[in-house]
């Protein structure tokens, strides 16, 4: 039987981007709009968005 991890991958911007195919500014402006899902701090400066969240996002997005 198989299963798939239930984990929920913390992605950096460069890998947001290579999934989305959208730019930094982009991507931070449709976060403040609403419209892409919010990063987390996890410390310090650095930002992570959920590849979950981030994946949905997409598939929103082409069934749109």
């Amino acid at each position: 039987m198989t299963t798939e991890p239930d984990d929920d991958r913390l992605l950096k911007l460069d890998e947001v981007k290579d999934i989305v195919g959208l730019g930094k500014t982009m991507i931070y402006r449709l976060e403040r709009e609403g419209k892409f899902p919010q990063r987390f701090k996890p410390g310090g400066w650095s930002s992570r968005w959920s590849e979950r969240e981030v994946r949905a996002w997409k598939d929103a997005q082409r069934a749109a």
